[in-house]
């Protein structure tokens, strides 16, 4: 297996098959997260946090409508499994010991983003050889600067001194979460033939 997406056509694009794989996936987990942000926005906002909430939410719908209009895609029959994993996978899960369900679900939310925006390096994924100027290779390379940025709102969060309370119900609900992202990401790299991706 190889480390790197490819091999690249001569032109320097990346194989369609794959394409529409990691398209799928990244699409998968950023829709679930903007359709999550969405919900937990207030119709009006009153706290300046919930500025973030509204910014992170136009965030992962232009990495979704990125990926959408920048993949090669093709058939592929074995998506349609895949795909019903990833979304159930992205599903609120309880936050043992906290009881405020909206606390609750703001935490499973910041730990699912933390868990795909640092867990998840497409852009590592592409060779050397890879055609910069391909929209999909440029996809790759901006979803990872906008994951950097976001993942700087998830630390801020569920760092905070509103947090301190439950540091324990935290750290199991990131640890859950990123353990759940990366079982996922790697069986997705296994089926286009890519193993462990480069550190």
């Amino acid at each position: 297996m190889s480390g790197f997406l490819g091999p690249v056509a001569p032109d320097g694009r990346i194989p369609p098959y794959q394409q529409t794989k990691v398209a799928a996936f990244l699409i998968s987990a950023h829709g679930a997260l903007a359709r999550q942000f969405a919900f937990m926005l207030p119709a009006r906002l009153d706290a300046a946090w919930q500025t973030e909430l509204n910014a992170q939410f136009y965030r992962e719908t232009e990495i979704v409508s990125l990926l959408l209009r920048a993949t090669s895609w093709v058939l592929d029959p074995s998506l349609g499994y895949m795909l019903a994993s990833w979304e159930s996978a992205w599903l609120p899960a309880p936050v043992e010991g906290i009881a405020d369900p909206r606390l609750a679900q703001m935490i499973h939310l910041a730990a699912l983003a933390h868990a795909v925006h640092a867990g998840i390096r497409p852009a590592a994924l592409l060779p050397l050889e890879a055609n910069a100027q391909d929209p999909f290779v440029m996809a790759l390379h901006r979803i990872e600067f906008e994951s950097g940025r976001l993942l700087q709102a998830q630390i801020l969060f569920l760092k905070g001194t509103d947090l301190a309370p439950h540091r324990d119900a935290v750290s199991a609900a990131l640890a859950q979460r990123h353990a759940g992202v990366r079982k996922l990401w790697r069986e997705l790299l296994e089926s286009i033939g890519i193993g462990a991706p480069p550190a």
